[in-house]
This record gives C-alpha cells, sequence and structure tokens, in this order.
C-alpha cells in the first residue's frame, strides 16, 4: 500500500480492481464503509463476479476477465480528452505519460465496451464519478495480479492515479490488498528468487553488502554454488519449481539450471495446493527424491502426491507459539507476542531452521549476522534478528525498525489516531507501526508514499530516483519545486551517494565521516548519509519522476494482450501475448505457441474465475480443520448462473465436471448463482483432498484428516504465467462443464 487502511476513510471514491475486501477483508472493509459515512464516498467495483463488496457498492461494473488495461485505457481517454487530469502534477512529477496519452486515444467507449462487456454509458458514469471525486484511492488484489498482463495492469493502475494527481495524497495512492498478515513482510525479506532480503538484487555488489552485513566471508558465500554465475541467476518460482523436477520430460517446459533437475522440496508455510496447475505440481511431486513438509497442519501435498517414501511431515508452531515482528500490507510493523509454548513435538520455523543449519553445518554462518553489531558471542531470538534487518535494510528504510522500537509500538497502539496513524502523549512524533521507509532509528515513519505536502522527518517524500538521470534525453529528476516541504533543495535531485552528498546537500563532511561512509544510502551501515539527509530535510533516495514508461519491459507502456485462453478468437488477432519466453525463471514457458495452438473457445467456451471465502485463506488446511469454519462451506462447489446451468441439465446442487484445456477436471457442487453471468463460472480456491473425482481421505495420517475435503480448483486453472513476475493466469482461463 502507498498508503493506509485507516487513510482510506479520506476518500472521496474508492476504485476496486480485482478484489473482493468486504469478504477476504471484513475488518478493513469497515474503513471503506467509513469513508462512504464520512465524506459521502463513492464506492466503484470493479469486477468479473458480483461480490459482496459489489453489493456495498455505488457503482459496479462486471468486466470480461482479463481485459483490465482497456477498461483502464478506456478512463484514460475520457480523463484526457476532458481535461480532468493534473496537468501540473504529470508534468512536474511524471516521465512517459505522452506514450500512454497516445495509447489512451485509440481506446474509445466503443471500442473499450466491445472487448471488455462494459457499457459505454457505464464506462462513462464511472470516469466521470472518480475522476471529479478526489482525492480518490485505488485499491486491488488478485484479480488485478493473475494474469499474463499481470505486471502491465499494476503498471497502468497507478498511472490512472498519476493522470488525476491522487499519488502521495491523503485518501489516495494505490492500497494493494494482501491476503495474509506477514505477505508484505515474506515480500521485504526475500522470499523471492530474483533479489536478496531488501530488493538488493543479486549484483555481486549486492552479495558483497550482504557477506560483510552478516559477518561471513564473500568466498565462502560464492562457495555454495555450483559456479559463480549461479550467483547473479534468478532461481525458480513458486508457480514453477514443479518444472524444475520434471526437466523438460514428458512434454513440459525445459529448463536451465545447470545441467541438473531439482531433487528435494522443502514446504515451510505454504499450501501447495494453492499453486496452479495441480496435476503438474503432483506429477513434480511424485518425481522428488525427497519432500519435506513443515506445517502446523498437513501439508496437502503429503496427500496429493503418490510418492511412498522420503516423505518427512515437521510438526511446525503456530503463530500462538511464536513472537516477533510482522508487517501489515500497509508497510507498518507490530511485534507478535507468544501466547503459549510450542505443544507437543512441534518447533518454530526457526527453531527447524537452526537445526538444519547445524546438520548441514553451516549454522555458525547462518547466525553471524545477529551478533555483529556489539560483537556479540551469542544472540537473543528474535530480538537480535529483528535489529540485524534493521541494520541491513537500508533499500526500503528500515533503520528504524529496531526490537525496541517495534515493542513500545505495539505495547501502546491505542495512542495513535485510527485513521492518520499519528502518535500522541509519548508516542506523539511517530505514525504507528513505522511503517517504512524509516530513515533513521528516531524517524517516526512513511505513512504516505510519494508525499511531497510533509517534511522528510515527517514522512514526506518524492518518488524515488532508481534509473539514472536522463532517458532518450529527458530528465528523470522531479521538476522545480516539487520537493518535500522543508527540504534545502526545493527542485528534483539524484539518488545520495558518497560522491555527491556535499553537492546535493550542501554540506561539508568532516574527515571522520568520510572515512565512515558507506557508497551510497544503500549500503552506508554508518547511516551519515540518512542523518544528513534528515537535517537537510533530503529523502536519500532521491526525487524523481514516477515512469509511466518503462523502457527495460517487453511494453514499455502497458498494452492489452488478451489471455493465452480467450473466448475471442477475433480479438487475439488484434492483441495477441507474447512470444514465447526461453528462461524465464530457469524455466523456457510458452505464450505465443499456446495462444495459437487452437481457438480454445470452441471446446472451453466458459469462463473460469477463482477467488477466496470469507471463513477461509490459503488453501484452507487450517480452516477446513476446524469444525465451526468447515461448517460454513463443508463441500467444494461451483457458483454457476441458473441458465448455463440449464443448458447442460445441472440442477442445484448435483455434482457437475468442470474440464480444463490441460486436459484435468474437477467435480464439485453446483451452487446456483446470480453473482456470476451465463458465460462464466466461481470457484472458490481453498480445497484439497479430492483429485480430479478420486477421494484421498485415505491418505490422511490418522486424525488429520479435515472436516471438510474437496477438489483444488487449482487442477483446472489454465496454464499462463505473468511475463515478468511468473505469476500464474488463475484469473483469467477458460472450461468446459458437465453434468456428473
Amino acid at each position: 500500500m502507498t498508503n493506509s487502511l485507516g487513510d482510506i476513510q479520506n476518500a472521496k471514491a474508492i476504485i476496486i480492481f480485482g478484489a473482493n475486501p468486504a469478504v477476504n477483508h471484513p475488518v478493513g472493509f469497515g474503513h471503506f464503509l467509513k469513508a462512504k459515512e464520512r465524506n459521502n464516498a463513492k464506492i466503484i467495483v470493479i469486477d468479473p463476479v458480483f461480490t459482496k463488496t459489489a453489493a456495498k457498492a455505488d457503482y459496479y461494473c462486471r468486466i470480461r476477465p482479463g481485459t483490465d488495461i482497456p477498461f483502464m485505457y478506456g478512463m484514460l481517454h475520457l480523463i484526457f480528452k476532458n481535461g480532468w487530469h493534473d496537468e501540473k502534477f504529470i508534468a512536474d512529477r511524471v516521465y512517459g505519460m505522452e506514450d500512454i496519452m497516445e495509447e489512451a486515444k485509440k481506446w474509445n467507449p466503443e471500442k473499450v465496451s466491445d472487448v471488455t462487456g462494459v457499457p459505454v454509458d457505464k464506462l462513462i458514469q464511472i470516469t466521470k464519478v472518480y475522476a471529479e471525486s478526489t482525492p480518490g484511492t485505488l485499491i486491488w488484489a488478485m484479480g488485478l495480479t493473475q494474469h499474463t498482463v499481470g505486471s502491465s495492469n499494476t503498471r497502468l493502475a497507478p498511472i490512472l492515479q498519476l493522470s488525476l494527481g491522487n499519488m502521495g495524497e491523503e485518501g489516495g495512492g494505490t492500497n494493494i490488498l494482501r491476503g495474509h498478515d506477514n505477505v508484505q513482510g515474506a515480500t521485504d525479506m526475500c522470499c523471492l528468487s530474483h533479489t536478496l532480503p531488501g530488493y538488493y538484487g543479486l549484483s555481486d555488489g549486492s552479495w558483497k553488502y550482504f557477506a560483510s552485513s552478516w559477518g561471513v566471508d564473500y568466498n565462502w558465500l560464492k562457495g555454495r554454488f555450483k559456479a559463480k554465475e549461479w550467483m547473479n541467476k534468478k532461481g525458480f518460482t513458486l508457480s514453477r519449481w514443479w518444472a524444475g523436477v520434471l526437466d523438460g520430460k514428458n512434454g513440459n517446459d525445459k529448463i536451465s539450471n545447470g545441467g541438473t533437475n531439482l531433487k528435494a522440496l522443502f514446504v515451510m508455510g505454504n499450501g501447495i495446493t494453492s499453486i496452479a496447475q495441480q496435476a503438474k505440481v503432483k506429477e513434480g511431486l511424485d518425481n522428488l527424491e525427497m519432500l519435506v513438509l513443515c506445517d502446523p497442519f498437513v501439508n496437502e501435498a503429503a496427500i496429493l502426491t503418490d510418492k511412498q517414501d522420503d516423505v518427512f511431515i515437521l510438526p511446525a508452531a503456530t503463530q500462538f507459539e511464536t513472537s516477533g515482528s510482522v508487517t501489515a500490507t500497509n508497510r507498518s510493523v507490530q511485534w507478535r507476542t507468544k501466547v503459549v509454548e510450542p505443544m507437543y513435538e512441534s518447533k518454530t520455523d526457526h527453531e527447524v531452521m537452526f537445526e538444519l543449519a547445524k546438520r548441514l553445518g553451516f549454522y555458525e554462518q547462518y547466525t553471524a549476522g545477529m551478533k555483529v553489531k556489539e560483537n556479540k558471542k551469542d544472540f537473543k531470538w528474535p530480538e537480535d534478528a529483528t535489529d540485524e534487518i534493521a541494520r541491513i535494510i537500508k533499500t526500503i528504510g528500515l533503520t528504524g525498525w529496531t526490537a525496541k522500537r517495534i515493542k513500545k509500538h505495539t505495547k501502546n497502539w491505542h495512542m495513535f489516531d485510527q485513521i492518520s496513524g499519528r502518535g500522541y502523549g509519548e508516542m506523539k512524533g511517530e505514525y504507528y507501526g513505522l511503517p517504512w521507509p524509516v530513515w533513521t532509528e528516531t524517524h517516526g515513519g512513511s505513512p504516505i508514499l510519494y508525499n511531497i505536502n510533509r517534511s522528510v522527518t515527517d514522512g514526506g517524500m518524492g518518488f524515488r530516483n532508481r534509473f539514472g538521470l536522463e532517458h532518450d534525453g529527458v530528465s528523470q529528476l522531479a521538476g522545480e519545486g516539487s520537493a518535500p516541504k522543508l527540504s534545502s533543495n526545493k527542485d528534483g535531485y539524484p539518488e545520495i551517494t558518497r560522491d555527491n552528498i556535499e553537492a546535493v546537500l550542501g554540506i561539508t563532511l568532516t574527515e571522520e565521516e568520510k572515512s565512515k561512509i558507506g557508497k551510497n544510502w544503500k549500503v552506508d551501515t554508518s547511516n551519515i548519509i540518512a542523518q544528513k539527509c534528515m537535517e537537510r530535510g533530503i529523502a536519500p533516495y532521491g526525487n524523481a519522476r514516477a515512469r509511466a514508461k518503462v523502457w527495460t519491459f517487453p511494453d514499455q507502456i502497458p498494452m492489452h494482450r488478451e489471455p493465452l485462453h480467450s473466448p475471442r478468437q477475433d480479438l487475439v488477432k488484434k492483441y495477441p501475448t507474447y512470444e514465447d519466453k526461453g528462461n524465464h525463471y530457469r524455466v523456457d514457458t510458452l505464450y505465443k505457441t499456446k495462444q495459437n495452438e487452437k481457438d480454445w473457445s470452441k471446446e472451453f467456451p466458459v469462463n473460469l474465475v477463482t477467488g477466496r471465502l470469507v471463513n477461509m485463506n490459503g488453501a484452507g488446511m487450517e480452516n477446513r480443520a476446524s469444525k465451526y469454519l468447515a461448517a460454513l462451506t463443508p463441500d467444494m462447489f461451483c457458483d454457476i448462473n441458473p441458465d448455463l446451468a440449464g443448458r447442460h441439465g445441472i440442477r442445484d446442487g448435483a455434482m457437475m465436471w468442470i474440464h480444463s484445456p490441460e486436459g484435468t477436471k474437477i467435480k464439485v457442487k453446483a451452487k446456483y448463482s446470480h453473482s456470476v453471468t451465463e458465460d462464466r463460472i466461481f470457484l472458490p480456491f481453498h480445497f484439497a483432498g479430492v483429485f480430479q473425482g478420486e477421494d484421498l481421505s485415505h491418505k490422511y495420517p490418522k486424525g488429520t484428516k479435515p472436516y471438510a475435503v474437496g477438489e483444488s480448483a487449482n487442477t483446472v486453472t489454465n496454464y499462463g504465467y505473468d511475463i515478468i513476475t511468473q505469476i500464474p493466469e488463475t484469473k483469467g482461463g477458460l472450461c468446459r462443464i458437465e453434468l456428473a
């Protein structure tokens, strides 16, 4: 989130793409409703399904899955045509908007209507209301990201906000709703295959910085890899690890992994059945040499696989048996306090990892970083781990996230305003949870990113200068007078380095400071750069223009491309997908070859949409293991329009088959609903324990079978992966249905 859930109460318009917060974030959704009470804020929902959030909306727009880009360009077309855009904001703080304007000209309301299915008058009405009700905030979740063009979707949404000057404003911003309490923290701390913690990347410089910060020898780190080159290469993603096991056999996608396939899989806290293409996942599991599952409940990978040997289930502790920091969707942090000691034979995640490190021979190196700061002989968990993070991670400004400060915030949560996050009393000058960036150990946090109406010491900043000083002869720095409040430099400026700090800040460093300072703000463990920047009202990462045009991406500006399995073959010819991409996170990935294989819509004419339920999350094992939560949805089901069902002889409550283009199928209970139209169905993705009609209940260890089992929706989600991130396309596929 650029802002926060509380700040949504300041909005006068709320537009929601591919998210259902009334169900998925019911507590947070209270802020949306309060915005209606406080400001008469208009809630606008754009979704293929009429959700419970849509039921609370002032305006609902049913969109064809996979056509968010045409819809947003349609809005931009009207915004620019009617002069609703913020010319000064764009001129001073945005690069490349001219290209967006040119593309938007092509998307008149009639064309948008043809592609998206949205009526012309509805598009015009929604755009006018949103553009004239500022500040407006834009919300999204997985319905916007899980497409082959997910990265373009999540670029065009902020561009829409930039066009209206809604970024860096109270009640504005782009606010992404995460699915769990620490998804943001897991991402920040490197649960990714292409970065080091804090998004540092995989360059030699990044590795050397971490080696030094962790107190380990760089050559030792290098020796952990088969060859030096693999330190700098992206790894497999969560969505495609199974391809690494199968190694191109039996027609599967080929891999580039140093001449070897993956042989072992260690799963910690991730529901395998939440991954797309479950038949391939099963094939990958079956071909592993070793599978280790570390979870409080039985990870249903153990149930899905037919593998009989070398499958190990490690009982992990729950969140109630652990303590430490967790990061919320708005970049703020809280301290989780242990309620009870780990029960029975369960161990906390860190205990499991420490024991593995000991047995694999690198425990001393693994824990060295927690002892660096004060040259300790031992460490205290989790406080020293938290302080290690604060000491090292400069890129997103975690310097102020010391365990002591986080605990104090959590203890005094009642001393902060719910809407602004501002503290009072002894917490005055700080924002609840210290939303990053928190540049120094005394900085109060940054509740609204890119806000130049506040000083840097009060959380203000411009856009980050990350991609050079100019491109195609155009300055990438912000325009005159576009610096944060009280800044000593009133215009744009570059990110701060050892070489430019004196010139940009207008200061003179002492010889002692020069000897201690790091190469740049991202690796300055002395934190002198950040301290000096605070004194001069300068954001360490610079003050640049937001990029509407990204010259390093396949599409420099977001472009509509039809889903790989599109119901509109006529549009596939006009808006084809990408060329196939080799070695995409080590896996050769199909795009155009898959899309052009056939007219998929002839055999699979129904759009397939998946989503969450209010009583479940993720793969749902812990929820389905609860008698009372399982009782709310005891059966896996399919929301289906009665007219569509009737044409196939499917009665309400009857069992039905759903077939995918991948040759897979699931057997589920039909549930009549007018939330979906005749051309689409909806499936929740929280079930497992049944696979393509076969009940796997007998495979659960004694006493562990959940109260509810069912088919996984991801058995029939289609092949397709984002061109940048490789997130699976689970929100834009096709299927065929029949009576079981």
